[in-house]
């Protein structure tokens, strides 16, 4: 979910970024682990777009599924290009759309992996992911991370030297943690309201946000799209010869 500004009246403009693992189920289904989350704020498009891409490689992602309306497209437009980290010292090579023919010819790079799934939220859209997202809870299918009051416990002592780090040091190790738990407030505090015919809007309460919700909506609408080509037949590929047919013999039926 993209956003590059913070408002001084809605206190729900972050650019928000989930970075999820899925396990193959034997029902032909994924079982969602997030890995890593967190929220940006005031970042220019660049800026944004040079995490989005480090995140990419550093976690070895295959896709990103990025909201490309407003100031999405800005980010996206970056990322069809090369973008150099300064920072890592490496060349990030221009990526291009997988799932929406128009946004791919913005990618002027030749044979630019197509990685990117283009989001253009309609009310359709926003019902069908907030109602997939709510199955997928409701299944067991979603692991999040575990919350920031527990992350010390269960996983960073665990870790050699965790425990002769600096304040600062730690905080950072437990920001995704503390996301995590911001998003089951979000989560939590959602209105659903029913809209013309069958569709649904989801809202957050006053004082709330929803841009954690919104970026894994995304991240699940995708993984349920995933799951369909895991539902399809298999063609059988342990025979590699030809079948040869007998010509039909027009005098009459031979058996």
């Amino acid at each position: 979910d993209i956003a590059l500004m913070s408002s001084k009246n809605r206190d729900n403009d972050a650019a928000s970024i989930f970075v999820t693992q899925l396990s193959p189920t034997t029902s032909a289904k994924y079982i969602t682990n997030v890995v890593y989350t967190e929220n940006i704020e005031n970042v220019t498009t660049d800026d944004l777009a040079l995490i989005i891409r480090r995140y990419f490689e550093e976690f070895d992602c295959d896709y990103i599924v990025q909201d490309t309306s407003g100031n999405g497209l800005g980010v996206y437009d970056s990322l069809i290009k090369d973008i150099y980290d300064s920072e890592k010292g490496e060349l990030y090579p221009a990526i291009s759309c997988k799932n929406n023919d128009e946004m791919a010819e913005r990618c002027k790079i030749k044979n630019a992996p197509k990685v990117i799934y283009s989001i253009k939220a309609t009310d359709k859209f926003n019902s069908e992911s907030a109602l997939l997202l709510r199955e997928g809870f409701r299944q067991g299918k979603i692991k999040l991370l575990v919350s920031d009051s527990d992350c010390e416990d269960d996983v960073l002592n665990d870790y050699r030297g965790y425990k002769n780090l600096g304040s600062i040091e730690k905080a950072q190790l437990m920001l995704p943690y503390l996301n995590t738990t911001l998003l089951v407030n979000e989560l939590i505090n959602l209105k659903y309201e029913p809209k013309k015919g069958s569709l649904i809007k989801v809202s957050e309460k006053s004082g709330f946000r929803k841009d954690r919700y919104s970026s894994l909506s995304y991240n699940y609408w995708l993984v349920t799209q995933l799951e369909l080509e895991l539902s399809k037949p298999k063609e059988d590929e342990s025979f590699e010869g030809q079948f040869l047919f007998r010509a039909p013999n027009p005098k009459g039926r031979r058996r």
